[in-house]
């Protein structure tokens, strides 16, 4: 009688431990696809800033060159 209870335990176990690795899983491709929405969140930036800054530049170029 209690190696039966011993053997469910253990198998309770083990199957609360597959069930572990899954959501584990399961957060890390999570975690990967929130860091690859980021890098593509910085490009956009980086972008804008570079667009934001030649047209700022191309103001102040064109502010000297009318002031002459």
């Amino acid at each position: 009688m209690a190696d039966e209870q011993v053997i469910r335990l253990l198998e309770e176990i083990r199957d609360l431990q597959k069930v572990h690795v899954e959501n584990y899983k399961d957060a890390l491709k999570n975690q990967q696809e929130a860091i690859a929405i980021q890098k593509q969140a910085v490009r956009r930036q980086r972008i804008t800033l570079v667009l934001l800054g030649g047209f700022v530049l191309i103001c102040l170029i064109y502010l000297a060159w009318s002031s002459h």
